[in-house]
């Protein structure tokens, strides 16, 4: 199996045209993913969803910069060439000023997002990666409250 092979077998694609397609392997500290790369008699990790937009758009691994995720959800890899990716192009300023503009920042003083300290951050990746990678898109209910950060076995009021 090739290096894209090998890839896209850790992909779980959403049903629906708009869906992200969900990285199922490892995920870091952070709350993004993990690729490791065998090149050159060494191993390198690689953030997946860079190596998706590379992948789909033949680029040089470092020949492009930041990327900034339209969905918000770190371990999406929808880096397609049409108006439905989820993976564009952008700027370190133009990161920053996404992420105040939705909200995913404290003032620079810590990392979070939405409230959220990087532990928290990183155990909701693992969850919805979880969630896909045992039950794909099969329980729609389950993977739409993970996207959403609602714990979808929290009980409710009603």
């Amino acid at each position: 199996m090739d290096t894209a092979e090998r890839f896209w077998s850790k992909v779980v694609k959403g049903p629906s045209p708009g869906d992200c397609w969900l990285w199922s392997a490892a995920v870091s500290d952070d709350g993004y993913g993990r690729f490791t790369l065998n090149t050159e008699g060494r191993t390198v990790a690689v953030r997946p969803h860079r190596f998706a937009f590379h992948l789909l758009h033949d680029v040089k691994l470092d020949a492009f910069g930041p990327l900034m995720h339209t969905c918000d959800v770190p371990i999406c890899v929808r880096a397609t060439t049409d108006a439905l990716t989820y993976l564009v192009e952008g700027t370190n300023r133009s990161n920053m000023l996404d992420r105040l503009a939705k909200g995913r920042d404290a003032n620079g003083s810590s990392f979070r997002w939405r409230g959220l300290a990087r532990a928290q951050f990183a155990a909701r990746s693992v969850a919805l990666r979880d969630e896909v990678r045992v039950h794909g898109w099969n329980r729609p209910q389950r993977v739409a409250a993970l996207l959403a950060g609602v714990d979808p076995d929290a009980p409710t009021l009603f």
